[in-house]
């Protein structure tokens, strides 16, 4: 994986772990802001944090591709614990000791977990669409009934998807691709552009890691996967901020559980917006993300 120019901005990276993977990263925009690197959702998945990326302000911005996803090395082993040390490993590759972090979906999860393992070099965490620190168990019912519910409310979309479902590991490429569309296109509140979103999502197309799907995501579900978290957020003394849309199909009442745990927190829910805020309301999320940064610089200035 050569160096290789992406954008006006950016290059491919190769970031090695320390187990020898190699992982895709890449740096965009400048400044003198503290660096932002951001984790993309899943697990499974790619990076999909272009815009939010552009939309940080005055800051440089670290992307990664998660190991086994993407552009990086299709290799195990699977884990929070994993992907927590890759995470620094992409860190230590671009050489801030102090980093402010940005998680999506899954990626909150990581970059909270992150951020407990190794506060000192984090200065701030955003925390995007997460699901709280509650047992999955309290939320998930939740959220298939309002998927399977939103899915359903254009013609023929829920048995296309349930069809697609069905037949698994027999999907053509094509296939997985428009399962994915489908499913994602759930996570939009503007019904009439929720299939475009949810095309540019998947554009350019990597294919999903089913096996990094699961090995995560059956980790999640354990009951010792969230033994002592309240606790330790309640210890953290970094100051968070939660951004979840108003729209998104998770439901928000999952992450008072974390709000409530955090002693420095600030959250903000955009109206109109589902589980990728930035694309629905981009100018609040600027807005938002801008000012929580500007606080967190003008608190460490006044001191």
């Amino acid at each position: 994986m050569d160096e290789t120019a992406v954008d006006g901005t950016g290059r491919d990276e190769t970031v090695p772990t320390d187990d020898g993977v190699r992982l895709w990263a890449t740096r965009t925009g400048g400044g003198a802001g503290e660096p932002v690197i951001l984790c993309h959702g899943g697990p499974g998945l790619w990076d999909t944090l272009e815009v939010p990326a552009a939309l940080l302000p005055g800051t440089p911005a670290y992307r990664w591709d998660q190991r086994g996803c993407g552009r990086s090395q299709r290799s195990g082993p699977y884990s929070t614990a994993r992907s927590i040390a890759d995470l620094e490993a992409v860190r230590r590759h671009f050489g801030p000791e102090r980093v402010t972090l940005l998680g999506h979906s899954w990626g909150a999860r990581l970059a909270l977990e992150y951020t407990l393992a190794h506060s000192a070099r984090v200065g701030a965490l955003i925390y995007v669409s997460g699901t709280g620190i509650d047992d999955d168990s309290t939320w998930h019912p939740a959220y298939k009934e309002a998927f399977r519910r939103r899915l359903g409310e254009r013609p023929g979309r829920r048995e296309r998807w349930e069809e697609l479902r069905e037949r698994g590991d027999g999907r053509t490429d094509a296939e997985d691709r428009e399962y994915a569309v489908l499913q994602w296109s759930v996570d939009f509140t503007d019904r009439d552009r929720a299939r475009a979103h949810a095309e540019a999502m998947a554009t350019p197309w990597f294919g999903v890691n089913y096996a990094c799907n699961a090995a995560i995501g059956a980790e999640l579900k354990r009951p010792s996967a969230t033994h002592g978290l309240r606790e330790r957020c309640a210890a953290l003394r970094v100051p968070v901020l939660i951004v979840d849309g108003e729209g998104d199909i998770r439901p928000r009442w999952s992450v008072d559980s974390l709000e409530r745990a955090l002693p420095d927190v600030t959250r903000t829910t955009p109206a109109g917006a589902g589980h990728l805020p930035w694309t629905e309301d981009p100018e609040g999320f600027r807005a938002a993300v801008g000012t929580f940064l500007d606080g967190v610089r003008h608190r460490r200035g006044s001191r």
